[in-house]
């Protein structure tokens, strides 16, 4: 039976990471690697660096933003011949706006929520019914899941979903033997904030190894841990988050955290 790896937003940042990771596992030999993206260039070019391992590599270039995107991943499901299992879901997809939310543009906080929250929820609902015992899920959400933030206000609700949901759905799909790991990382060194800043900010702040981070949560996943929180900072940060209100939270950060847009 052909085992599948799916992982979304692959062509950079921690999704390519996650791609090169997982293609260099000596346990996924014999598999096949869907990635996707939505710069169909961009993406074959990074598919082209993935050379040296008996792994057969697939590339499907689209939106995966909302319902259609998630869909679109459905009829490729329901394309593939013959038997098959999804052995690891990675949904990586997505991006961040910085700013008050009277500064930014509506559609595009919402076509933030569409590709953060519908897609991700979509494509785990197709995919699920290809899974079976001792397949895994992997959802990056954020450490801005744990606190509401000021000039962060969408992005830090979406990642707040991503949260939830996937510990939900760890709670529910423990009896299949299907584990659901959530990604909380802070800042790492990812073109994140080129994109949230308008190209105001080209570098993250402070940006961790985004290597170390993807080798911590892949390692995190395979030991059935629920949340993958890589740095002692991120760890304490998301402890302390208990104990902030969280209108205190948000406002403190939107007084004293502003950010380029």
């Amino acid at each position: 039976m052909k085992r599948i790896i799916i992982i979304t937003g692959a062509s950079s940042g921690l999704g390519a990471e996650f791609a090169r990771q997982v293609y260099a596992q000596k346990s996924t030999i014999g598999m096949e690697m869907w990635l996707v993206a939505r710069e169909a260039d961009k993406l074959n070019q990074f598919a082209k660096t993935l050379v040296g391992k008996n792994i057969a590599v697939r590339t499907f270039a689209f939106d995966l933003s909302g319902t259609d995107g998630a869909k679109r991943v459905k009829e490729i499901l329901d394309a593939e011949k013959g038997k098959f299992v999804v052995d690891l879901l990675i949904n990586n997809a997505g991006f961040g706006t910085y700013g008050p939310f009277t500064e930014t543009d509506p559609a595009r906080e919402m076509s933030m929520i569409d590709l953060n929250c519908t897609s991700l929820t979509g494509i785990c609902g197709f995919v699920l019914p290809h899974m079976q015992r001792g397949s895994r899920i992997i959802n990056v959400a954020s450490l801005a899941a744990f606190l509401p933030l000021g000039n962060f206000a969408v992005y830090a609700a979406t990642k707040s979903y991503v949260l939830s949901f996937s510990m939900a759905l760890a709670a529910e799909l423990k009896e299949r033997g299907i584990s659901v790991c959530a990604l909380c990382p802070g800042s790492v060194s990812t073109n994140f904030a080129n994109v949230a800043s308008n190209g105001k900010r080209r570098d993250v702040l402070h940006g961790c190894d985004p290597r170390k981070v993807v080798t911590h949560c892949l390692r995190a996943s395979r030991r059935g841990k629920k949340v993958a929180l890589w740095a002692p900072k991120w760890k304490i940060t998301a402890f302390m988050s208990r104990f902030i209100g969280r209108y205190i939270g948000a406002r403190f950060t939107y007084l004293f955290n502003k950010r380029p847009h």
